[in-house]
C-alpha cells in the first residue's frame, strides 16, 4: 500500500519520494526527534558526564566514544527503507519513559551509576518510539540497541574472571609438569611468583570482543540464529583466550629465566595474541556470511507495504514536548532531594575503653587499615582480652552521595598491587550476630610476616547485610521517603598463624561482646547528625 501525506503538511516546494512520502516531512520529524534526544541528554547531564568520565579514565570502556557514531551510521544506511515508513507518534511510549525515569530516580537515590546510565540510554529508543512510532523503531532496532554498549557495564565480572584465569593457568602449568603452589589468585612456580590482578581478568578483551562480535554478526549475517551463535562465540572465545594468554606469558617468563614478558612486552604479547584470536574468529565467521542485498530488498518490501499514518507538525511537536516533560520530571525531583540541608560536620564515633574483658590498646597490632572514601566519621581501635587481640574499624556515612557512600568501588580492604599486603582470598561466611545467623564477608590478607582474617558487614538502621544490591535498595527507599539514609561498615580483624580458623574464635567472641556497644555508638552519632540540622 502507498499513501499521501496530509494536505496541512505539504507545500508546492516539498519534493516527494518515489512512493509519495514527503521528504521534508521526514527531515523535520527526524531533526525534531534528534533535538528532543539532545535535550533529554542535557537534562540528565550529570549521568552523561559520569559516563564520559569512565570512558576517559578506563581503557576497558574507551570504545564508548565510538558507539554513538556507529549507531548513527547504521541508521543512515537504512535511510531509504525508513523513507518508506510514515512516522507517527505513539503515546504508549510515555508509559515506558515514565518507568525508566522512575528507575533512574531509584538508581540516582541509591547512587547506582550503571543502572542510571542504562535507564538514560534506554530513553533514546523510547523517545524514537514515542515521537516516530513503533514501525520506525522496528526498522532500526539494532542501531538503537547498539547504544547500550556505550554504558560502562561489566565490572562485576572481574572477580569471577580473575578466578577463572587463575584456575586455567594453574591447571595448564600442572599439565605442563610445572609444580605450582596456589593461594587465592597468587601462585608460585620454581622460577618466581605470579598473581592474577584486575588487569589480567580479561574484562577489556571480553567487552571488546562482545562489542565487535555483535556488530560483525549484524553486518555479516541475516539469520538471527547465526547472529546469536556468533555473538555467543564472541563471549566464550575471549575468556579461554585470556586464560591461554596468561599461561603463555607465564611460560615465556619461566623459560627465559624471568627475563621476558615482565614489562611492557607483557601487555604487547597480550594484545597481539588477542588480536590474532579475534582475527581468526572473524575470518572463520566470514565463511558463513549471508547476502545482504536479499535482506535489503526484503526490508524495502516490508516497508513499502506498511500502512501509513497522518500527523500534523503541531501534533508532532506536541508529542516531542510531552516526551521531554515526562523525562525531565525525575531529575527535577532528584535535584530537590539533593538540595536538602543536612549537617555532617563534627560527627565522632566513640567506643568504650573497656567492655566484657576487652581493653583498649594504645598501640595497634597492624598498620593495615581498610580504604573507605568520603566517610563522615570513622575510627579504628585495637582491643585485647587475654591472649586474644582484635582491631575494629567503623566507617559511618550520615548522608550518602556519589563518592561518599557505603557501597562504592573505591571502598576496599586493600588495593591491587599493594607494596606490602596481598588479598589471598574472599568469600562469605555465616556467623552469629546478636544471637542470629548473619552472612558476612570474609577476607584473607597476607604480608611477608603477617596474615590477617577480616570479617566485614554493613549496618543500615539495624539491618546487617553484605548484599550490595539490598544496601542500595534500602538507601534509595530511605532517600525517596525522606527517611534517614545513613549507613556504616563494621570491620573486625585478627591476626593468625597457620590456618585462618585459628583466629575465628577471637573474632566471634569479640563480635558477641562488643556488638551492642558498637550499635550504640553508631546510633549515638546518627542521632547527633539528625539533631544537628
Amino acid at each position: 500500500m502507498t499513501g499521501t501525506a496530509p494536505q496541512a503538511l505539504t507545500t508546492p516546494s516539498i519534493i516527494d519520494s518515489p512512493t509519495g512520502q514527503p521528504v521534508l516531512q521526514w527531515r523535520f520529524m527526524a531533526t525534531f526527534t534528534l533535538a528532543a534526544i539532545i535535550t533529554i541528554l542535557a537534562i540528565y547531564q550529570q549521568t552523561v558526564l559520569s559516563t564520559v568520565a569512565i570512558w576517559l579514565r578506563s581503557e576497558t570502556f574507551t570504545h564508548g566514544f565510538f558507539i554513538f557514531p556507529i549507531s548513527a551510521y547504521l541508521i543512515w544506511i537504512k535511510r531509504k527503507s525508513l523513507a518508506e515508513i510514515a512516522p507517527c507518534p505513539d503515546y504508549r511510549g510515555l508509559l515506558i519513559m515514565a518507568g525508566l525515569g522512575l528507575g533512574w530516580l531509584l538508581a540516582d537515590a541509591g547512587s547506582v551509576q550503571v543502572v542510571a546510565q542504562l535507564c538514560l540510554v534506554a530513553m533514546i529508543p523510547v523517545t524514537v518510539w514515542t515521537m516516530l512510532g513503533l514501525r520506525v523503531v522496528r526498522a532500526i532496532t539494532f542501531p538503537l540497541g547498539f547504544l547500550f554498549f556505550a554504558v560502562p557495564f561489566g565490572e562485576f565480572l572481574i572477580p569471577p574472571l580473575m578466578d577463572f584465569t587463575a584456575d586455567f593457568v594453574v591447571t595448564a602449568l600442572q599439565i605442563t609438569g610445572i609444580p605450582v603452589y596456589r593461594e587465592g589468585t597468587f601462585f608460585t612456580i620454581p622460577s618466581g611468583q605470579w598473581s592474577v590482578v584486575e588487569g589480567c581478568s580479561g574484562l577489556r578483551y571480553l567487552i571488546a570482543s562482545f562489542t565487535l562480535g555483535t556488530l560483525y554478526g549484524y553486518l555479516t549475517y541475516r539469520s538471527n540464529k547465526r547472529r546469536l551463535i556468533f555473538v555467543a562465540l564472541s563471549l566464550i572465545v575471549p575468556i579461554f583466550a585470556n586464560g591461554m594468554r596468561a599461561y603463555m606469558i607465564v611460560m615465556i617468563a619461566h623459560l627465559s629465566n624471568m627475563q621476558l614478558a615482565l614489562g611492557v612486552d607483557h601487555y604487547i604479547y597480550g594484545w597481539v595474541f588477542f588480536g590474532i584470536v579475534m582475527t581468526l574468529l572473524f575470518w572463520i565467521g566470514a565463511f558463513w556470511r549471508e547476502d545482504q542485498l536479499d535482506q535489503q530488498r526484503q526490508e524495502n518490501k516490508i516497508a513499502v507495504n506498511t500502512v501509513r499514518g497522518t500527523i500534523t507538525r503541531r501534533g508532532f511537536a506536541m508529542a516531542g514536548v510531552i516526551t521531554i516533560l515526562v523525562a525531565a520530571l525525575w531529575p527535577a525531583y532528584a535535584a530537590y532531594l539533593d538540595n536538602r540541608p543536612i549537617k555532617t560536620d563534627g560527627l565522632v564515633i566513640k567506643l568504650p575503653e573497656s567492655i566484657q574483658g576487652w581493653n583498649l590498646q594504645a598501640t595497634p597490632f597492624t598498620e593495615w587499615q581498610p580504604h573507605y572514601v568520603g566517610t563522615h566519621a570513622q575510627t579504628m581501635h585495637t582491643y585485647r582480652k587475654g591472649d586474644q587481640i582484635v582491631s575494629v574499624y567503623l566507617g559511618y556515612y550520615r548522608t550518602q552521595r556519589q563518592d561518599a557512600e557505603l557501597i562504592n568501588s573505591q571502598n576496599y580492604m586493600i588495593q591491587q598491587k599493594h607494596r606490602v599486603w596481598n588479598n589471598v582470598g574472599e568469600g562469605q561466611r555465616t556467623i552469629s550476630l546478636h544471637g542470629k545467623n548473619e552472612t558476612i564477608q570474609q577476607t584473607l590478607l597476607r604480608a611477608p610476616k603477617n596474615r590477617l582474617l577480616i570479617w566485614s558487614w554493613n549496618s543500615l538502621k539495624g539491618t546487617y547485610t553484605t548484599n550490595p544490591y539490598l544496601a542500595k535498595l534500602l538507601l534509595a527507599k530511605a532517600k525517596l521517603l525522606w527517611q534517614r539514609d545513613d549507613g556504616a561498615v563494621i570491620i573486625i580483624t585478627a591476626p593468625y598463624e597457620g590456618t585462618p580458623e585459628s583466629a575465628v574464635s577471637s573474632l566471634q567472641t569479640f563480635a558477641n561482646d562488643m556488638l551492642p556497644a558498637i550499635d550504640a555508638s553508631l546510633n549515638e552519632v546518627a542521632e547527633h547528625g539528625t539533631h544537628a540540622h
